[in-house]
Formats: C-alpha cells, structure tokens, sequence
C-alpha cells in the first residue's frame, strides 16, 4: 500500500491530479475508495486526494487506504442544527475557498463530489478556481449537499436511474451504477461459498444469517438480533452473525453469554471481509443504505432491509425500494423492528430454499459491478483525458 507522500511524489508536469471529496459516513466513503482505485488502474502515475473533515469516518479509512486527506471547517446540511443553520452560507464559502486553495496547490484538473457534507465544497471548490467537476450521487434520493453541488456542475452520475427525477438538469444525468471496491465488485458469491462457510465455522445445512447494521452498527437491528439469538438459543440448525459496530460490542457480548443466544450468535465489531461474510449467509438483515443495496442487487442475496427513519428525504426506504420492488427483499419499518417481527419475517424465509433461491434471483445488478470504471472513465473524460479506445457509451451499453 503506498503512503500519501509516495503519492505525491509521483506527480509530474502532466500528471493526472484529482481530488475527490468524501465523507461522513462509509456509503460515501468506500465508493470514493473505489473510484480512486478504478483511476490508478486506468492512470497509475495519477495524484489522488480526498477532502473530508475531522468528524467522519474518513479520518480512519482514507488514510488507511494509503490516500491523503484534506480537512475543510464544513457543518453539515442539516436543519436540527437550529439557529446555526444560518451560518451555513458562510460556512460553505469559507470552505469552499479553502478547497480552491487546495486544488491550485495539487494542480487539479477536475474536482469529483461522492456525496455527504465534504462533497458541496469541493464542487463549489472547483467552480470557483474555474476547474470542471463531477458529482456522483449514491441514493436513490439525492441529499442535500449533492442537490446543491449538483446545480454547479453539468457532470452528473447516478448510482440509480430513479434518482433522476429529484434533481435539476436530470436528462442530463448519467446512470454508471454504484462503485464497489474490488473485492465485492469481482466477486462469485457460489463460488466463494463453500470456503467462506468454512472460514466463519458455518456447518453444511446450517443456515447463517447476517445481522450487519453499517459501518457504526445499529442499536435497533443489534438488539432485535440479540434477542432473536435468545428465542433460537436451543437450534442447532441456524447461525447468527451480528456485526454491532465497536461501541455496542461488549454490551452484546455480555448480553449472549448471560442469555444463552451465544450458542448460536456470534458479534463483531466490524466485518473486514464482507465477501465472505455476503457469501456465507442464506439472508441478511440490514439497513438500506445506498452502497449495502448495491452490492445485494450485484451478489443476489436476499434480505430482509429496515431502512434507517431519519435518513434525510427518508432516502434509505427510497433504496430499499429498488430490491422490494422487485421482489428481492422484504421490508420492516424501524419501529417495528424486534426479535418477534424479525422470526415472524425470518422463520418462513429459512424454512423455504426455493423462496430465497429465487429472492436472490430476482435483483438486478445493473451496472454497479463496473461502476467505478464507468465513474473513472467519465472522471477522466471531463479531466479532458484520453480514456481508451471503447467508448464510454459503449461500456454503459454492454
């Protein structure tokens, strides 16, 4: 993994330089990881760099990726933030001077927003140092810092075709799928099956089901899993793996050992090898987040989504509407979410194989599987690069 200062001392006169802001939470993060990835592989000398703050997740993952991360004084988009919502115009130009600054300092030849509070300065960023800019938006509806970014930019992709209507110039905007990194975006669910089952100890015809609530876990699915664990404790013919987040660990721990659901739980803080974790279970639980839809609808997995209920334009239910709809999955609301609501769901689903079968059968997997390359491609078109032979409408139509 090279350092950000390898990174940059790679950069020469005519050097590819992008920044890409990204952050708040991992739906944005790890299709801006993936991107970077996609344009090393499309562009190997180029000089990638993220913009986010010092309160997202990105401060962790960014760098662990090897990638340097520039920090911006941004609050979010958010109207609980009372009277201080009205130093948000203030707020946004102040930081989006700092990344004009900062585009001229890395030479930049075009500026990319993956969503989340980051992304709306460094696209005002970009237009106000005068460089092209591109805004990807992974929900089905689009937040709010890519509903203004967007009004800055011509260049605009989409994770899903349904988000079109709910932004401005949307027959403009282009559909590339959702960027997954490599590991899931390559991946061979049946082939990986058996060697994953295996890995996390899964005895055959043993059913697994995964329990993941994001990248901070869920306090709502962690608890309706834990007592679920509780009401299965004397099975033997199901597994529930349940990945908490760090904060809710030892709470879940403890609550498996003095109630017996250890017996057919285990809990994690996080999963860092979620295709094994995706290619082991029979059925997953999980919020609707725009990146945990993608890689479902990619995999074919069937699950079982309870959307997150103050998500901004409730966009989580919007996500999870494009695997319900088509029959891939089934919905619970958050507040009805407990250890009974989810057998009542659960218990049918693992006693019927040809319903899941055909459950995971049932998503379509679009384009999010070559998202980052098709994202890349168009990144390095609006940079004003040559990209390859095969034409950008060409791959999107294959």
């Amino acid at each position: 993994m090279q350092t950000a200062a390898e990174h940059d001392r790679q950069e020469g006169p005519r050097g590819l330089s992008v920044v890409i802001g990204a952050g708040g939470t991992g739906g944005h993060i790890y299709p801006g990881l993936a991107l970077a990835e996609a344009l090393r592989r499309l562009e190997p000398r180029a000089v990638i760099s993220f913009v986010g703050t010092e309160r997202g997740l990105e401060t962790r993952l960014i760098p662990e990726a090897g990638y340097r991360l520039h920090t911006v004084d941004m609050i979010p988009f958010d109207p609980a933030l009372g009277l201080r919502r009205f130093l948000l115009p203030a707020d946004l130009l102040r930081s989006g001077l700092q990344v004009r600054e900062l585009l001229r300092r890395q030479g930049a030849q075009v500026a990319v927003g993956m969503g989340g509070y980051p992304s709306a300065p460094v696209i005002l960023g970009a237009r106000l140092a005068r460089l092209p800019s591109v805004v990807h938006e992974s929900n089905a509806v689009p937040g709010r810092a890519n509903r203004f970014a967007a009004r800055l930019t011509p260049h605009v992709c989409l994770a899903f075709d349904r988000t079109r209507e709910h932004l401005p110039r949307a027959s403009a905007a282009e559909t590339v799928g959702m960027p997954l990194m490599g590991a899931l975006a390559g991946m061979d669910r049946a082939a990986l099956r058996v060697g994953a089952r295996r890995a996390l100890g899964i005895a055959p015809g043993v059913r697994l089901v995964l329990v993941n609530g994001g990248s901070l876990g869920a306090a709502r699915l962690t608890g309706a899993a834990l007592g679920l664990a509780e009401r299965w404790s004397g099975r033997e013919d199901v597994r529930l793996l349940v990945k908490t987040g760090p904060a809710a660990l030892d709470g879940a721990r403890a609550r498996l050992a003095s109630g017996g659901g250890g017996r057919v739980a285990t809990a994690v803080p996080y999963l860092d090898r979620m295709d094994l974790a995706y290619a082991a279970a029979d059925l997953v639980v999980c919020r609707a987040g725009s990146a945990t839809v993608a890689e479902l609808a990619t995999l074919g997995v069937p699950a079982v989504l309870v959307p997150y209920p103050h998500a901004p334009g409730d966009h989580q239910t919007h996500n999870a509407r494009v695997l319900s709809d088509a029959g891939a999955a089934l919905l619970l609301p958050d507040a009805g979410t407990t250890a009974d609501s989810l057998a009542d769901l659960i218990e049918p689903l693992l006693g019927d194989p040809l319903r899941l079968g055909a459950m995971g059968r049932a998503a379509e997997p679009g384009t999010h599987a070559r998202a980052a390359e098709l994202l890349a491609r168009r990144v390095l078109q609006v940079a004003g690069r040559s990209v390859s032979t095969t034409t950008e409408t060409e791959e999107l139509a294959a």
